[in-house]
């Protein structure tokens, strides 16, 4: 690995881990790790912590980690209930307007992914950059609906894998193809974002379900061999 990206090294475990590298009930240790990734402790660690948060690994003893046991139906499930609150979330916002500061930060995100794809390829620190990014524009629009129920519910939902906005699954070793999954989020992220400023409520409620879909259904458009555990597609 070219560069001590700790986005870079979470995409790595992150693929390594769906496609069965790291089977469930694995222990993964840090020096292990970060050998076999070519990269120091240290981004490995902050890895860790991330996939933890996202529900793929579990915390044993002391500060030890195990690859979590789950299913392809448990993936798509807390996909499709993420596009189901995350859709609401746009609706309501879609529906009451956007403040001036919501609708600066979503701008921003906006042209900070298109300023990103722009070159017409991707980098391995990029990956970070867009998961940044990307966190920056779901959060804003939970956000934005000053809706406990509905940020409670997608933080208790982020805990399943993949579930989460910013564990969309990129492939370090076929980043041209990754290019085109990306560009096509970042679509979607401008469609959303007219949508609102349009107060389009229904559409941007199906845009964002749709959206949800991104990491794990779309791979196969552009190439990529993205399965889902148990052999889903």
């Amino acid at each position: 690995m070219a560069a001590e990206d700790s986005g870079s090294v979470i995409a790595t475990l992150r693929k390594l881990i769906i496609e069965g590298h790291y089977a469930a009930g694995t222990r993964l240790a840090e020096i292990p790790v970060a050998e076999a990734l070519g990269v120091s402790r240290t981004p490995v660690r902050l890895a860790f912590r991330t996939l933890e948060q996202e529900g793929l690994l579990q915390v044993t003893g002391k500060r030890g980690y195990v690859v979590r046991e789950f299913s392809d139906h448990d993936v798509l499930c807390a996909l499709e209930v993420r596009g189901v609150l995350e859709g609401l979330a746009a609706r309501r916002l879609a529906e009451r307007g956007m403040s001036e500061a919501v609708r600066a930060r979503l701008a921003g995100a906006v042209e900070e992914g298109r300023n990103l794809l722009a070159k017409g390829h991707l980098t391995e620190e990029d990956v970070g950059t867009w998961s940044q990014l990307n966190k920056v524009f779901h959060d804003t629009i939970v956000d934005a609906t000053e809706s406990p129920v509905i940020a409670d519910a997608i933080a208790r939902n982020n805990h399943l894998p993949f579930a989460s906005a910013d564990s969309i699954i990129i492939d370090p070793q076929a980043l041209d193809r990754e290019f085109e999954k990306l560009r096509f989020a970042q679509l979607q992220h401008e469609l959303v974002f007219e949508a609102i400023e349009q107060r389009e409520s229904a559409r941007v409620e199906m845009l964002m379900r749709e959206h949800a879909y991104i990491g794990l259904r779309y791979g196969k458009l552009f190439g990529l061999k993205t399965r889902l555990p148990g052999g889903g597609a």
